[in-house]
């Protein structure tokens, strides 16, 4: 994480003219309290600027919330739940969030996948024993795995710092190039766009492996069988033998609990149940906010937007010009798939058939190698899926106070095409979810104390920028990634509007919690201040104006 100094920053009270009309003056409004908009309003903070933070929900978090929301005394993560690339997120390490109460635990095993004939494929923490096991599964196939792991070792801290940094990535790809040379470099460019399923058939003999790495690339909306999905599925299984699968003690909440205390200790002001409802500008550039209490605040420096693209440009910046094949590439945006969640309260354990998954905290299951093709068609057909691949997390697995001890805190997803998905039409998909579990864990369903379904509207309304139940805010596939994304364009947080950033998942490297795109947009925001900010802020015109002209 690149610290910003403080004499690069323009102070409060510096800008011409006066603040009348206005209800507050800043220099900077973040729009939105993800993990995103916080690690922004910290990273700004730090450097000394002035900052309020608003967020339309009473409570921060975004997708990073939790509640006892099921049953008494069971704490459920209502969005996101695990947490590995927050755990090796450089960004999110130098906050030192553990000084303001943040403190992570972990399952005995990070992740398994469960298949209907009883067997289970087990990643450990450790990795020589992920190993030990995936040889059961496959002659040569443990060696095949450390060799997986060997590479991550080699290109971990580059390959981290490239993701999480502003398109193009010159130093981290520079630091990349030199530890793989020019064979390994050709190689890890063909793995960066292979599909996930060719990366298991040619590296292993058995299916356990293949079914971790498949797992993995469906976190994200990428089909096993398209270019890209093998890189989604070696680094989140990768992040699995590293960091685990690593959770907020006492619950999601606690990691946006922990960021909102340390942006409060250098001074943003963070005001919850109040939604922006205009981006407003002057001269041509950001000027502030107006909030939909009517509320109005000047943004001196820099607005940065927590918020989905379309939503930024169509709803927040209605009425802005802006350049007509901006808005033309925004009707193509592409969503990443819906999703359908069920959260339970057990009165016990679940029943895993396979025995090593009840000491897992994530558990795969519902498809076999050729299910998830099978289940990434459907979603692709916009067919709902008869045999739906299921990600199930154990809570009170991965952190005992998460409920009652002896009992079980638990919850699963399914990814769902878009559609209308009205409450008959998603029971009978939660009845498909519950059968697929109950195949695995039988009796299942005579632990359960209590359930609550968050259908795609549900996940929608308790956070804006899931729409339809998407949870990555745009699409994971190559179509729409890297100088892509949101549309193509620059691949970075800057916007053709003067002093305002995208700082959302809709923004490169996108999902996924790690705070690099609220990271990416205060330093984008603060270089724009600086001594350079001027021939930047000319660069950028000229740029935008270049790739964005009628």
């Amino acid at each position: 994480m690149t610290t910003v100094a403080a004499d690069s920053v323009v102070h409060p009270g510096t800008a011409p003219g006066g603040d009348g009309g206005v209800d507050l003056a800043v220099d900077a409004v973040v729009i939105g309290a993800g993990p995103n908009g916080l690690v922004a309003a910290n990273a700004l903070g730090d450097a000394g600027w002035d900052v309020v933070l608003v967020e339309a929900q009473d409570e921060v978090g975004g997708a990073v919330r939790s509640a006892e929301a099921v049953a008494p005394g069971y704490v459920s993560d209502m969005f996101s739940a695990f947490y590995p690339l927050a755990a090796a997120s450089p960004i999110i390490a130098d906050l030192h969030l553990e000084q303001h109460g943040l403190r992570w635990c972990r399952a005995p095993h990070p992740l398994a996948h469960v298949t209907e004939d009883g067997r289970a494929a087990v990643l450990c923490r450790d990795a020589a024993e992920t190993a030990e096991l995936l040889e059961t599964a496959g002659p040569g196939d443990g060696d095949a795995w450390m060799e997986l792991v060997a590479g991550w070792q080699q290109l971990r801290d580059p390959l981290l710092d490239a993701l999480f940094t502003p398109f193009p990535p010159v130093a981290a790809g520079l630091r990349m190039l030199r530890r793989l040379g020019a064979a390994g470099t050709f190689d890890f460019a063909r793995l960066a766009v292979m599909p996930v399923r060719r990366l298991g058939e040619e590296r292993f003999v058995g299916d356990a492996a293949p079914l971790l790495l498949t797992g993995n690339a469906l976190h994200s909306d990428v089909p096993p069988d398209a270019a890209g999905s093998a890189l989604f599925g070696w680094l989140l299984t990768m992040l699995a033998q590293d960091v685990g699968f690593p959770v907020p003690q006492g619950g999601a909440g606690q990691l946006a609990t922990a960021l909102r205390r340390r942006a409060e200790s250098v001074g943003v002001q963070v005001r919850t149940g109040v939604a922006v409802e205009t981006v407003t500008t002057s001269g041509g550039r950001a000027s502030g906010v107006r909030l939909a209490d009517g509320t109005s605040i000047r943004a001196r420096r820099a607005v940065l937007a927590d918020v989905a693209a379309p939503a930024l440009y169509q709803q927040l910046l209605a009425g802005t010009p802006l350049p007509a094949r901006l808005l033309r590439d925004l009707e193509r945006f592409h969503w990443d798939s819906s999703t359908i969640k069920v959260n339970w309260a057990l009165d016990g354990p679940v029943p895993w058939t396979a025995e090593r998954a009840r000491s897992a905290g994530t558990v795969h299951l519902g498809v076999d190698v050729d299910g998830f093709v099978e289940f990434a068609a459907d979603l692709s057909l916009r067919r709902t899926p008869e045999r739906p691949f299921v990600l199930f997390g154990q809570m009170t697995t991965s952190d005992p106070t998460r409920s009652p001890a002896g009992t079980e805190s638990a919850w699963a997803y399914t990814h769902v095409p878009h559609g209308d998905w009205g409450a008959d039409r998603v029971a009978a998909h939660v009845a498909r979810i519950e059968a697929a579990i109950e195949r695995v864990a039988p009796g299942f369903g005579g632990r359960q104390v209590a359930r609550l379904v968050q259908s795609p509207g549900d996940l929608e309304a308790a956070d804006a920028n899931l729409v339809q139940g998407a949870i990555n805010a745009g699409t994971s596939a190559l179509h729409q990634q890297l100088v892509l994304r949101p549309v193509p364009g620059l691949g970075r947080p800057e916007t053709p509007v003067p002093g305002l950033f995208l700082a959302s998942a809709s923004a490169h490297p996108g999902g996924g919690v790690h705070g690099a795109c609220g990271w990416n947009a205060a330093r984008a925001a603060l270089g724009a201040a600086g001594p350079t900010g001027g021939l930047r802020r000319a660069l950028g015109r000229t740029a935008w104006q270049r790739l964005l002209r009628e």
